[in-house]
């Protein structure tokens, strides 16, 4: 079989042997050559950003679409007059606030390669949507305000995205405002994070003297001019940076061009030449500079990312430890290369009421390996091999989506209808005798807590619905009292942060015509004791859970609520290995979870 190539500079495909046609029993149609899906798998280019609020995530985003051919004009997240909305903000809540809080998959062509963006949310609160949608990725932006640098939100990300092991690539933004020096913010990013920066688009002034960009790969030298809002912006000129006598008549400005020819005399003695291995490693991340909003250096930016970004490459599957570590793929891990010829995918997100007129539900599937087409069988791993047709697929812009009528590879996302709700998040969808289940997506331990109630009983319908579907999505998570949850007792609302419960009583109302209150719980921490029920009586008999509640996950798990941090850490000294207490946790292995009961 063909095989991707990663040398120092980026990717290279092996020439496949003659082509044979892939055998799928029980497919309506032919499957794609082993040479195609070869070819296919390496033209695909998935990016997820991460960043600080107002960092210019959205912006960027949708210049990307932009410069892409996706879009004829770019919308901004605060839209005044005429300007066009956001593609990637469709909610009614993020239009108003003017933030993002739920992922997004934009997909389109571009220069020959399949791009599918996964614009995250940017706020800490939504930290768990976000790792669900690196699970996706195979490549992460972060995004670095040039003025403001590292921003608490931005670390916090940056530890999410670091908890996936993807490559990392920079973009630091807002250089047509006063910035800081793009030294300072490297030496930020190195000090805070302990990676290796390697600058290739660096900047050349910024605010109203930001002129443009210095590619150093090349040593070219890239001037501007100020695209009008929403709109390409205007390349003046690109020239030699040996080409000193034209170059310093063009920047016009004799103290940028002379801080120039200083800067890339500091960057050639102290920056090593790019090595991808090391950024595929997690060592080292490119760093570009540029602006989103007037548009300097976007298309640079997203030439280099298709030029040297990550293709697909080979997923691991679960294992039968339950603990949660990081998204590292171990050194013995069994894994599935794309180029596999059985159908295999993950569900990585759940949508309700994209059309609120349909009141549908839609599940977010990323493709691993072999080759989606219409009407295909399928088996659910987590139903123990249930067989499944998936009669459509959609391929996604923000809310707008059209039907797959062409085959589907490695890389992409494809929404599949989801009525009955048999789809949750971290199932996997495979072909072939053998069953396979991906590594499970962790829920993050909480640290806002509600009871959610529902102050007008004759809309139960409604609030029961509502509530069962949010929670589905990740939106929140739901906690109940020991014991069997149908009895009626109120749910309690467990969340990252204040925002998500906020946003689950605007969607409640808006998508589900239902108020709801909630009633603040006194805690702080919650974790998960994994080693049982038992233990924990154990240990409440022991006197050494007091002021400590005691509920159970959707899975009958117990989870333990702190009041305050001091209370978590006197729990964890003494308990941690006894309860094995854990701040992540997986969904079980439901086939191990039924045989057990029988």
């Amino acid at each position: 079989m063909a095989l991707l190539v990663l040398s120092s500079v980026g990717w290279t495909v092996q020439a496949p042997p003659l082509s044979r046609r892939l055998e799928r029993a029980g497919h309506p149609v032919c499957q794609a050559s082993a040479a195609e899906l070869m070819s296919e798998v390496a033209r695909r280019r998935n990016l997820a950003i991460i960043s600080h609020p107002d960092a210019g995530k959205t912006t960027l985003t949708e210049k990307l679409l932009l410069y892409g051919g996706a879009i004829n004009q770019a919308g901004a997240v605060k839209a005044k007059g005429e300007q066009r909305r956001a593609t990637s903000d469709f909610m009614q809540i993020e239009q108003d606030r003017g933030i993002s809080i739920s992922s997004t998959v934009l997909t389109y062509d571009y220069a020959g390669k399949r791009v599918n963006v996964l614009d995250t949310p940017g706020h800490q609160d939504f930290s768990e949507d976000t790792y669900r949608t690196l699970a996706a990725a195979d490549n992460a932006v972060m995004l670095v305000d040039g003025a403001k640098g590292l921003e608490p939100q931005t670390r916090k990300l940056f530890e999410v995205a670091r908890l996936r092991r993807l490559p990392l690539f920079t973009f630091v933004n807002k250089l047509d405002r006063p910035a800081l020096s793009p030294f300072e913010i490297i030496d930020q990013i190195e000090a805070e994070f302990g990676i290796t920066c390697c600058p290739l688009l660096w900047p050349i002034g910024c605010g109203d003297r930001f002129k443009g960009v210095l590619d150093r790969r090349d040593r070219t030298v890239h001037l501007f001019g100020r695209g009008e809002r929403g709109k390409q912006a205007e390349q003046l000129s690109s020239l030699s940076l040996d080409d000193e006598a034209t170059l310093e008549a063009e920047i016009g400005d004799n103290e940028l061009y002379t801080q120039l020819l200083e800067d890339v005399e500091v960057l050639d003695g102290l920056i090593e030449p790019l090595d991808m291995k090391l950024v595929m490693q997690g060592e080292v991340t490119p760093v570009f500079f540029g602006s989103a909003m007037t548009n300097f250096g976007v298309q640079l930016f997203l030439d280099s990312f298709l030029e040297i970004g990550a293709p697909p490459i080979a997923r691991a599957l679960d294992s039968a430890n339950d603990d949660f570590t990081d998204g590292a793929i171990a050194d013995d891990a069994e894994t599935v290369d794309p180029n596999s010829d059985d159908f295999s995918a993950f569900v990585f997100k759940l949508q309700a009421n994209l059309d609120p007129k349909h009141r549908d539900r839609l599940a977010f599937m990323r493709i691993c390996s072999g080759t989606f087409t219409k009407g295909m069988k399928v088996k659910h791993s987590r139903l123990t091999g249930k067989e499944m047709t998936l009669s459509s697929a959609q391929s996604m812009m923000g809310n707008d989506r059209s039907t797959v009528e062409e085959a589907s590879f490695p890389g992409d996302v494809i929404g599949i209808n989801n009525p009955s709700g048999n789809l949750a998040i971290g199932d996997t969808l495979y072909t072939g005798s053998k069953r396979i289940s991906y590594s499970k997506i962790p829920s993050f331990s909480p640290e806002v807590f509600a009871r959610c109630v529902n102050p007008t009983p004759s809309k139960s319908k409604q609030f029961n619905k509502g509530l069962s579907q949010l929670v589905a999505e990740g939106a929140v998570q739901q906690l109940n009292e020991r014991g069997d949850p149908e009895i009626g007792s109120v749910p309690i609302l467990a969340a990252v942060g204040p925002l998500q419960l906020e946003v689950v009583a605007s969607r409640m109302k808006t998508e589900y015509g239902c108020e709801v209150t909630f009633e603040p719980l006194p805690f702080q921490h919650a974790r998960w004791a994994m080693a049982g029920w038992d233990s924990v009586d154990t240990a409440q008999e022991e006197g050494k859970l007091m002021n400590v509640r005691k509920l159970q996950d959707a899975y009958g798990r117990p989870v333990l609520l702190f009041p305050s941090e001091w209370r978590l850490g006197t729990a964890t000294t003494e308990l941690a290995e006894p309860l094995q207490l854990r701040p992540y946790a997986l969904a079980p292995d439901i086939e191990t979870k039924r045989k057990s009961k029988k």
